[in-house]
């Protein structure tokens, strides 16, 4: 495959003709990972349906997106390589460059800036000794920074490998990366023990990990607003024509109407 050349190479960005075959083979999938991509895409009417968890399922063996998984996937889903690369560089979920052990996300919009996301952000950056979308030397961390993760109950969150850490600040942020680097138990506090995130790839994927039902679903400034209501009796109204709904009768009184 000739090589491309960026015109912006100051970018971040990764060349999409990464010579997967001079790369040890790295860049490869195994034929394992062929059989389950293929089992994906299976479980769906369109098998382009299914393109989405087939790039986390490569992910989880490749630790990134390379040009070989996408020219599978495309192969697999019957469309073009190009249509697999359009999806790959919009979704910043998949990744280009090699990811470490941990994906650590901070999420500096709105709520979170204001609460001290940027503050955690360098923080962090300063600790690691890394920048945007790097990796520490030991292969451990990865750090970028996210877009809103909706959870802005919790405001500054992170995340680590999908899962949220909530209410966080500069301290208890180099503690969970120390933490994260020392392979010391570490559990989301709305979620999941964090393994890795090869391994969160593949759950999201569609193979199950048996840790779904791990950690509380909602915490309790989520459910406040539910909490209140119950309390003041409040309650959705009913969709209108719905069985009880406020113009229930009145539609059963304009069909009788009508046919009449």
């Amino acid at each position: 495959m000739s090589h491309f050349q960026t015109y912006f190479p100051d970018s971040g960005g990764y060349d999409i003709y990464d010579d997967d075959a001079d790369n040890g083979g790295r860049g490869s999938l195994t034929e394992q990972t062929l059989v389950e991509l293929r089992e994906i895409a299976a479980r769906y009417p369109q098998k382009r349906s299914a393109l989405l968890p087939m790039l986390h399922l490569c992910q989880s063996q490749l630790g990134r997106i390379t040009t070989s998984a996408m020219e599978a996937c495309a192969e697999i889903c019957e469309i073009s390589v190009a249509e697999v690369s359009g999806v790959v560089t919009f979704y910043t979920m998949y990744k280009r460059k090699p990811v470490g052990k941990h994906l650590v996300g901070v999420c500096t919009t709105a709520l979170c800036a204001i609460m001290g996301g940027d503050a955690l952000l360098a923080g962090l950056q300063d600790h690691l000794g890394v920048g945007l979308d790097e990796t520490t030397a030991d292969g451990a961390i990865t750090l970028e920074h996210v877009e809103c993760n909706a959870a802005c109950d919790y405001a500054p969150v992170m995340m680590v490998n999908w899962e949220f850490f909530d209410n966080m600040n500069p301290e208890s942020a180099v503690a969970l990366v120390d933490a994260l680097r020392a392979d010391q138990p570490v559990a989301s506090p709305r979620g999941a023990e964090i393994t890795s995130w090869r391994e969160a790839e593949r759950v999201l994927a569609g193979f199950g990990d048996g840790r779904a039902d791990q950690g509380p679903a909602a915490g309790p400034e989520s459910l406040l607003g539910l909490e209140i209501a119950n309390e003041r009796g409040w309650h959705a109204p009913e969709a209108p024509g719905r069985a009880g709904g406020p113009d229930a009768d009145a539609g059963t009184d304009r069909e009788e109407g009508s046919a009449k």
